[in-house]
């Protein structure tokens, strides 16, 4: 054990010893800024490097310019982040995207010395005494909308409750609130999972495993295992998702404190320790006293609808209530403020959001599914559905989904970079199914689309942008590509 694991290791808590700790904070992000801070008011020695020079006017230039006035020194340029200083650092505490074999991590670990992320960094500034309990959510797809849900249960619970981690509020900051929380719930990445050592959730989620991020974990297994870590050590309830055996096989490999149970969520008729569906009612079988003969309603289909307009709810949404009430009744929360809590959540833009009916047709902006596991997700909540795809694939394989899909296609209208590998799979798989190939870049490419949709649908059928994949080849991001797409619909309204 080298000296730096020897004194970390005593680091469990905001009031053990940090001062004059040796800390290299990887990365000038906002999580980077929020860790600098943190440990140097503290006391640690900070060093914080970046690959970027922070241009004076910047957000990167301000953070730079109040970490220099707290203390902290700042390195940038590339040897800055290929090379550790001198003298080597107690600890690392790096940013969630950079990877295990990025060269200051990899000499890190050659030379035994510790390497947290910013997760496992606010873990253990919590307080000795009476600290926030966590409900940790992971997965592919869904972790946003299922903490979210959760929050607003657990908030309709009376309860002093935030969304932090990936979503919301950075979890350093949640837990270093002047005001403590009763209760956080935390969405949590497979990069920050990798990094995140001793966290002892007091519930916790895999909401499903689908092909993502393999480059940066080097395998899908590895990625699985990282998912996985979310279950380790935790306290009250390990929740999966009945549909995906994955999620079923990390909660039988975890390491749990004693007592903790496996409590499954299906779209079926709920079983023993399950929450389900029971026709339109979300069930409750684990955690009723009379389980195994009786069930706690949680809420309804209807609790879950934007309104009385609106379709029903999305299976997958569905699926992402269920999780996050089997986590709030973990925590204790009452089945009536399960149901509160799906009536007052409000989903973020862009996933599966109704823009409502126009020219007889519905059109949903889904810009947030940008793999093909989310937009199979979202394929299947419709009937008929002209979907418009493409973008960036980085490498995953569309084969499964459009196979799946297939029987629910009107048509299809392609963008973006990688859209020849699904117009390949459409002729393997939906010979039949028209296609329309949109090659513009320009901003005037969602007009297009959505012409080119409108040509093609009945009426009745839904226009759906899922794209399968990123979107940066012609948007800055999903938000702004979902933007174009909405007002391309509201400009198509506006023509009458």
């Amino acid at each position: 054990m080298s000296a730096g694991s020897a004194r970390t290791d005593a680091l469990t808590h905001r009031d053990a010893d940090w001062a004059g700790l040796r800390v290299l904070v990887a990365g000038l992000g906002v999580s980077g800024f929020a860790a600098a801070d943190a440990l140097l008011e503290r006391g640690a020695a900070v060093t914080v490097v970046d690959a970027t020079a922070p241009a004076e006017g910047t957000p990167l230039g301000e953070r730079a310019r109040i970490l220099d006035i707290l203390g902290a020194v700042l390195r940038h340029g590339d040897d800055a982040v290929t090379t550790l200083p001198d003298p080597v650092p107690d600890l690392v505490v790096t940013s969630p995207g950079w990877r295990p074999d990025q060269p200051l991590l990899a000499a890190a670990a050659a030379a035994g010395v510790p390497v947290w992320g910013e997760v496992e960094l606010a873990w253990r500034m919590r307080p000795r005494d009476g600290a926030a309990p966590w409900l940790a959510v992971t997965g592919t797809n869904g972790k946003t909308t299922t903490v979210q849900m959760l929050t607003a249960m657990l908030r309709a619970a009376g309860l002093r409750a935030c969304s932090a981690g990936n979503v919301g509020t950075p979890v350093l900051e949640a837990v270093l609130d002047p005001q403590p929380y009763d209760v956080i719930a935390v969405e949590l990445s497979s990069f920050q999972l990798h990094w995140s050592h001793s966290l002892a959730p007091r519930a916790s989620a895999c909401l499903n495993i689908a092909p993502d991020h393999v480059d940066w974990h080097g395998s899908l297994e590895e990625y699985a295992r990282a998912k996985g870590r979310v279950y380790t050590r935790t306290e009250v309830a390990c929740v999966y998702n009945v549909q995906d055996a994955a999620t079923r096989h990390l909660v039988e490999d975890a390491d749990v404190q004693e007592g903790c149970r496996a409590v499954g969520f299906t779209l079926g008729t709920p079983g023993l320790s399950e929450v389900g569906l029971v026709e339109d009612v979300l069930a409750d079988r684990a955690f009723v006293e009379e389980r195994r003969t009786a069930a706690a309603e949680l809420g309804t289909l209807d609790d879950l609808r934007a309104g009385a307009d609106s379709p029903p709810p999305a299976p997958h949404l569905v699926a992402n209530a269920l999780a996050a009430a089997a986590l709030a009744r973990a925590h204790g929360v009452p089945p009536a403020a399960v149901r509160q809590g799906l009536r007052d959540f409000v989903p973020e833009p862009h996933r599966i959001a109704d823009l409502g009916v126009v020219r007889g047709l519905r059109w949903v902006d889904d810009s947030k599914a940008t793999n093909p596991h989310a937009a199979a997700a979202s394929l299947a909540a419709f009937e008929h559905v002209v979907w418009v795809a493409g973008g960036l694939l980085k490498g995953a394989d569309v084969d499964d989904l459009v196979r799946e899909a297939a029987g629910r296609l009107r048509a299809v209208v392609l963008i973006g970079r990688d859209r020849s590998a699904i117009s390949e799979a459409l002729a393997r798989h939906a010979p039949d199914v028209p296609v329309v190939d949109v090659d513009r870049t320009d901003t005037g490419a969602m007009d297009t689309v959505v012409r080119a949709a409108l040509g093609l649908a009945h009426e009745g059928d839904v226009v759906l942008l899922a794209p399968a994949a990123a979107s940066m080849d012609m948007f800055a991001n999903y938000g702004a590509r979902g933007d174009a797409f909405s007002a391309a619909v509201r400009r198509l309204l506006e023509q009458g």
